[in-house]
């Protein structure tokens, strides 16, 4: 599971053997958070979370926003097109 991104001491994960749609996985400080990332152009929004506080989704997703492209070329190049 790559990491591809790191937020304030957390670390963006794309799971290699993972489903759709696109989304990131958001670990640390003892707490995990899944994004879909609405590929091509975002918004991302949280699916879920366990442990994340709120003001953090809140800075999560406005780091992520100006990094959707590339985290959606990522997730093509580790998924594939299909």
């Amino acid at each position: 599971m790559p990491s591809v991104l790191a937020i304030d001491g957390l670390r963006v994960m794309i799971y290699t053997h993972d489903h759709r749609p696109a989304h990131v996985h958001v670990i640390g400080s003892g707490a995990e958070a899944v994004f879909v990332l609405n590929c091509p152009h975002g918004p991302p929004e949280l699916r879920e979370s366990r442990g994340l506080q709120l003001r953090d989704v809140k800075s999560v997703i406005d780091a992520l926003k100006p990094q959707v492209h590339l985290l959606c070329a990522e997730w093509r190049r580790i998924h594939g097109r299909h």
